[in-house]
Parts: C-alpha cells; sequence; structure tokens
C-alpha cells in the first residue's frame, strides 16, 4: 500500500500510460459504423458533456467560489475534456456487444483518471497518489540532538564561518514527525520535514529554522520547499534553514483558519506552542528567534501572515505565497459561523489587515508573493504588502510573471522569498539578495 502512494504521477510514466489508455479507449468508443443514430448519439454526449463542465464552472467556481478564484485554463480544458468523453463513453454502453460495453464501462474510468492526473498537474503540487488523497506516508528521520543554549556561536554570520566539512552530501533530507500536542491537543498529521546538507554532516552548525504551512485542501509535503532550499544550499555551501512543515488542518482537511476555535481545536495553539516546543527540543536548530521564520502557500500563507504579526517574538521573518486575504475567505459565512461562532467582531479582529493596522513591527521582514497571471491573489498581496509597510515591517512584494495559484507559483514564490530571508537569517552576505541556481 506504501509504495502505491508513493507513485509519482507528475514525472513518472504513470500519467503518460493513463493518457495513452484514454486515447486508445477514445479511438475504440468511436470505431464503430457511422450510422446517423450513433454519430447524432455521440455528438450530443460530447456537447452535453462539454455543458455540464461549464455548469459545474459556474457554480464552483463562480457562484460558490469554492476555490478563491479561478483555476486556470488548463484545468478548465481537462474538465471540458473529461465531462465530453465520459459522456461520449455512456452513450456507448446502449445497443452494443458486450464487449463494447466492457469497453465503455472501462473508458469511464480510465477518463475519469485522465482528468484527475491532468487537472493534478495543472497545479503540480501534488506529487504522489498519497499526496493526491491527502495521506501522509511515513518516513521518520534520524535527528541530530539539539546543541545546548549557548555552547555555539551566534548563526548572524554563518555564511562567513561555516566550512563544508569532507563528504557533505549534495542534497538534504526529507522526512516525518509526529509533533505531540502537548498544550493544545489540536490531532495534526505528521509533519513534514527538511534537513540541508550542513545539517547531516558529523559536527552540523545550529542553523535557522523555518516553519511552513501549505494550502488547502493539501498535505504537510516538505517537497517543494525542499527541492527550492537544495538549490539554494548548493549555492551557499549546504546551508540552508532545517525546515518544519507543520500541518494546520488535520486529518478533516479543514480549513481551521488557524485560530483556536470550538469547531475545529485549538489550531493557534499547536502552532504557536507545541510546534516551536518540539522543535527547540528536537532539532539541532538556534534558540534565538531572530533567525526564525514562518512562511505559507496559499491558506497557509495567510496563516504564516497572521502568525506572524501575533508572534513577533516566536517569528521575525514571514514569507507569504499567494496568501489568502484572511481565515476562510474562501466561505466566510462557513468561517464565520465555525470559527468565530457568529461573532462578527471577532472575525474582523483576526483578518490580517486589522492585525497589521494595530501593530507596529520595525524590524520585521515580510516577503509577498504572487503571479500576475492569478489576479485575485495578486490583489490580496498587494493590499498585504503595502498594509506591512505602514505597521513597520520591511516588506517587499514579488511579482512573478507566471504560474497561476499551482506549483509554479509556489516555487517561484519561494525562490523570492528565499532570496530576501538568506540574508536576514545569516545565510548570506548581508545586503544582497541570496543566489539561486536555476532548475538542471
Amino acid at each position: 500500500m506504501t509504495a502505491l502512494l508513493e507513485v509519482d504521477i507528475l514525472d513518472g510514466p504513470v500519467r503518460g500510460v493513463v493518457y495513452a489508455l484514454g486515447g486508445v479507449a477514445l479511438v475504440v468508443l468511436l470505431a464503430r459504423a457511422p450510422t446517423r443514430s450513433w454519430l447524432t448519439a455521440a455528438a450530443v454526449a460530447a456537447v452535453g458533456g462539454g455543458a455540464v463542465a461549464v455548469l459545474l464552472w459556474l457554480v464552483c467556481v463562480r457562484w460558490l467560489d469554492l476555490f478563491g478564484g479561478s483555476l486556470g485554463r488548463a484545468a478548465y480544458l481537462w474538465l471540458a475534456a473529461t465531462c465530453a468523453a465520459v459522456a461520449v463513453a455512456a452513450v456507448s454502453l446502449f445497443r452494443v456487444r458486450l464487449w463494447r460495453r466492457i469497453v465503455a464501462a472501462s473508458a469511464v474510468v480510465v477518463f475519469l483518471c485522465c482528468g484527475v492526473l491532468g487537472i493534478n498537474a495543472a497545479f503540480g503540487v501534488n506529487r504522489t497518489v498519497g499526496n493526491l488523497l491527502n495521506v501522509v506516508v511515513l518516513h521518520p528521520l534520524r535527528l541530530a540532538p539539539p546543541a545546548a543554549h549557548g555552547s555555539t556561536p551566534a548563526v548572524a554570520d554563518l555564511w562567513a564561518r561555516w566550512r563544508p566539512p569532507a563528504g557533505m552530501p549534495e542534497a538534504g533530507e526529507t522526512g516525518t514527525a509526529d509533533i505531540p500536542p502537548t498544550a493544545s491537543g489540536f490531532r495534526a498529521r505528521p509533519a513534514g520535514l527538511y534537513l540541508p546538507p550542513a545539517a547531516r554532516t558529523a559536527n552540523p552548525p545550529a542553523l535557522p529554522v523555518v516553519v511552513m504551512l501549505m494550502g488547502q485542501p493539501g498535505n504537510p509535503d516538505p517537497g517543494p520547499i525542499a527541492s527550492v532550499l537544495d538549490r539554494f544550499a548548493r549555492a551557499h555551501h549546504g546551508l540552508a534553514p532545517i525546515v518544519v512543515v507543520a500541518d494546520q488542518l488535520g486529518p478533516g482537511i479543514a480549513d481551521t483558519g488557524c485560530v483556536d476555535s470550538r469547531r475545529y481545536g485549538k489550531v493557534y495553539r499547536y502552532l504557536t506552542e507545541d510546534v516551536p516546543a518540539w522543535i527547540r527540543t528536537q532539532l539541532n536548530v538556534t534558540a534565538d528567534h531572530r533567525f526564525w521564520t514562518i512562511a505559507g502557500y496559499s491558506n497557509g500563507g495567510q496563516c504564516a501572515l497572521s502568525i506572524g504579526v501575533k508572534r513577533p517574538d516566536l517569528f521575525t521573518s514571514i514569507i507569504d505565497v499567494s496568501g489568502e486575504e484572511f481565515p476562510g475567505s474562501t466561505n466566510p459565512k462557513k468561517a464565520l459561523a465555525d470559527l468565530f461562532g457568529h461573532d462578527q467582531a471577532a472575525y474582523d479582529g483576526q483578518k490580517p489587515l486589522a492585525l497589521l493596522a494595530a501593530r507596529h513591527l520595525p524590524g520585521m521582514t515580510a516577503v509577498f508573493t504572487a503571479s500576475t497571471d492569478d489576479p485575485h491573489y495578486y490583489s490580496v498581496a498587494r493590499k498585504l504588502t503595502t498594509a506591512a509597510q505602514a505597521a513597520g515591517m520591511d516588506a517587499t512584494l514579488h511579482a512573478l510573471p507566471g504560474g497561476g495559484h499551482g506549483r509554479a507559483a509556489l516555487i517561484g514564490g519561494l525562490e523570492a522569498g528565499f532570496g530576501v530571508i538568506y540574508p536576514v537569517v545569516g545565510l548570506s552576505p548581508p545586503g544582497a539578495v541570496a543566489a539561486v541556481p536555476t532548475v538542471g
């Protein structure tokens, strides 16, 4: 079962094989005597399937706004093609021989798989079957014990002092860890971990730490941020932060808003007490919170900003990648009821714009990123950047030329964010954007 959950559905052969099966199935379905009744039925089915796709788009995207913005052209094309193909397969079930019925029934499944894989590839965030199903596959790591407080030099100039030892691994390592909810009681899924090359040496330095929060629905998957930081590490002698990808959603994949609520539990307390306490006792990171960063993508971006603003004693740097504007922004009515017990004033007070307006936060660094072809989230990023600057933060906005709201936006946003954050946390010379090599 574990092997199936770890199958790569982005870059591995599986997606190509499924597409090929879909193409063969479509050819077989259409390869029959071109009678008027069959041609009419197939045409009506294809048009009807396209109409169903349009209806789904109207209801789910335009009317209910379940995804907080557009899904992108590629996702819509896959939706339309899948609905049309399934409809053609459905009308192929009738008045045909048994073997054609079997092919048509099988084709429905194959076409649905093609659509799921195609739409998933358009976003590019879920790499494995487990990611797609929101199942965390456990990969416990052997962790180096944290150094005693005060026994290691400050990390402010680690970039200048660090000399990579012979035999240092070329890449970091990813895995999982259970973080006990001692203070909060929140039932979180296992967190993802990333240990950079420098952390995998015999005498590793105490490193900066990043708490990363992914989107909703989504997984505490360290893969995307690990791919970015491995390239930064190659350009900076193996140095990169240790990353904990914490779960703010729980096994129900709920939009918890990263607040404490009766409905979902004490999520804020979990992220600000349980996770930091586990990091201090289990990971070889600096105890100086000037070198702690909280980062997030989409739903996690809002959480990262809100937590960073409320807890500058914990996190001095924030990376908000295509972040939502406020908790529960994709369904404010549900968030008002589930998270705040219909208390509108409490809800409004937890929105990042309100949090920033009420605080003065000099000495904090914030990086906001979004794609210009993701207009809703880009507009949000612009507003939040302005508000962060007004609150005294050293805040910058990085507009990505493309990527929508998928993997390209996530990777590009993290690259831009760490380019700014690296010198802030002592991993590259101060006063300059850190270098990162291109892919390949």
